[in-house]
């Protein structure tokens, strides 16, 4: 038993993803060149830098849309080959990214299974047994999103956030890229985002946030990593930055003097 609970203790502290010296160029522009960073479970790791630092790159590599040069990429400690999209989904990897990619014309039902709709034994759509999971998961995130039958388009940029989400957790998503999800929202639809965020860390999923919002980076972040000119600055603890000193390693490149760098959370 002492054996069966030393496992189950060592997973719950292991990484859910860990990117080792990963490289990445295109033509003779070295887009990501040796960057290691790390996700545990229930963390959120803000992934930062100017335009062209290479923190798209990166995570794009993450989510399957570009093929690594070299390195590895381990998911709860196993080598994980991710060669496209379905790759990264199969291994709990979703990104939601800033456009959201949502078929405007559909509800919000449609839009949580598109591609991957459920059938009735007679091959045909299953739209009772969808709107029932539907509402599950839509309940689960925010108890007020009921219009689930509108074409999103109609709905909230908050609303449409919970949409996207929705439509990863459903297919067991435990890891999430999220792209500026605060992008062109206003105050109340940027707070209710930050409330999905801190729910999805009390349900032990792991998210990667590309912002440059520095508010939002000090309001969600748990631990954030520096890129510039495609090299890793530094991770660090968020408590132990300010402001000032994680934009000195966005613009600058410069490490905080006296910060000791942090591998994990609480590290």
């Amino acid at each position: 038993m002492s054996d069966v609970i030393a496992t189950e203790m060592q997973a719950a502290f292991a990484p859910l993803v860990e990117m080792r010296d990963i490289r990445k160029a295109f033509g003779g522009i070295h887009a990501v060149e040796g960057v290691s960073v790390n996700l545990y479970p229930g963390e959120v790791v803000a992934v930062l830098g100017h335009n062209g630092a290479g923190k798209s790159t990166l995570m794009k590599m993450l989510a399957g849309a570009y093929p690594i040069d070299s390195g590895e990429i381990r998911v709860q400690g196993q080598l994980a080959r991710i060669h496209n999209p379905a790759d990264a989904q199969a291994l709990g990897i979703e990104t939601i990214y800033q456009t959201l990619a949502l078929a405007d014309n559909l509800d919000a039902v449609a839009n949580l299974f598109l591609g991957r709709e459920k059938l009735t034994p007679w091959r045909t759509l299953d739209d009772h047994l969808m709107e029932v999971e539907a509402r599950k998961v839509f309940n689960r995130l925010n108890k007020n999103f009921t219009n689930i039958r509108v074409p999103v388009r109609r709905l909230s940029g908050g609303q449409r956030q919970v949409v996207a989400i929705s439509r990863a957790l459903y297919f067991n998503a435990r890891t999430l890229v999220m792209d500026e999800p605060c992008a062109a929202l206003g105050p109340e639809e940027t707070r209710m985002v930050g409330d999905l965020v801190r729910q999805l860390k009390s349900d032990g999923v792991g998210i990667f946030l590309i912002s440059h919002d520095m508010q939002e980076v000090f309001a969600l972040s748990d631990r954030l990593a520096v890129m510039k000119n495609g090299r890793l600055v530094g991770t660090y603890r968020t408590a132990d930055v300010t402001e000032d000193e994680v934009l000195g390693m966005i613009i600058l490149g410069k490490r905080p003097e006296g910060k000791v760098q942090a591998q994990r959370p609480g590290a």
